[in-house]
């Protein structure tokens, strides 16, 4: 009877929510969360190590999918992120991404160096994918970082919409395309027509004739300088030439 019995019980099988909820409890696995964002819905997956990835749209069943591709682990849905993660999550989605840890493990260096170096350009601000890449060393590789930037995993959390082309032309943008580059933009405070302005009429730096510092557009310096006191260039060697210094804030040498 007894042994009948104990038969009977190795049949039993756990709930399939069990492992999941032990690997939470132990701070292990993969989970995801929908947010809201200025694009809208969001889901956001994270590990033990930080957020992994964050992909726009309301496809939970296609989101799995693309995770279980990316890093062969399945990922679980969670009601909602962790609090301090939520909370930081929330602030990095409003422009504020360097608070939020992030886990760019399975990336090549090359990406991750883009990655980082993107995480340092200030809400409100563009910089352009030749800065990108004279900031982590590797001036001759603005094709590379434009197809990094196009991978980027964490769009929004990692501001690639604050990557334009070097003229100041918006470009492409992996989270949306040029429209919601545009949008999230607006959201930041920068207007995507006085850039793509700037473009048509050939200006690339904009200077201060009382500081004679020149900087790139939207600077938080340069936006210090009023119309009557701003100067323009259409490259760093005409800024030069002019006894103007580049602004060692935004670097506008690395954007030439």
């Amino acid at each position: 009877m007894v042994e009948t019995g104990l038969r009977e019980m190795g049949r039993v099988h756990a709930p399939e929510t069990l492992l999941p909820a032990v690997l939470r409890e132990l701070g292990l696995g993969l989970w995801y969360a929908a947010v809201e964002s200025p694009l809208g819905p969001v889901f956001v997956a994270h590990g033990p190590a930080g957020v992994v990835a964050v992909h726009r749209g309301e496809d939970a069943a296609g989101f799995e999918a693309l995770v279980r591709r990316r890093f062969g682990r399945d990922v679980h849905r969670a009601e909602r992120l962790p609090d301090r993660l939520a909370a930081a999550v929330d602030a990095g989605l409003s422009g504020d991404g360097r608070r939020v840890r992030v886990d760019l493990g399975g990336l090549t260096g090359f990406q991750r160096d883009v990655l980082e170096a993107t995480r340092t350009i200030p809400r409100g601000e563009v910089r352009t994918y030749g800065w990108v890449a004279r900031e982590i060393g590797r001036p001759g590789a603005v094709r590379a970082v434009g197809t990094a930037l196009g991978h980027n995993p964490i769009p929004l959390v990692i501001p690639c919409h604050r990557v334009v082309q070097g003229d100041w032309r918006l470009g492409q943008y992996s989270g949306g395309g040029p429209d919601a580059k545009r949008r999230v933009l607006a959201a930041e405070g920068v207007d995507s027509d006085e850039l793509e302005g700037l473009a048509r009429a050939g200006v690339r730096f904009w200077g201060s004739d009382t500081t004679r510092v020149f900087c790139v557009p939207f600077c938080r310096h340069a936006r210090r300088s009023t119309a009557a006191h701003r100067v323009t260039f259409g490259s760093e060697g005409q800024a030069r030439a002019a006894g103007y210094r580049p602004c060692k804030v935004c670097r506008p040498a690395a954007a030439a």
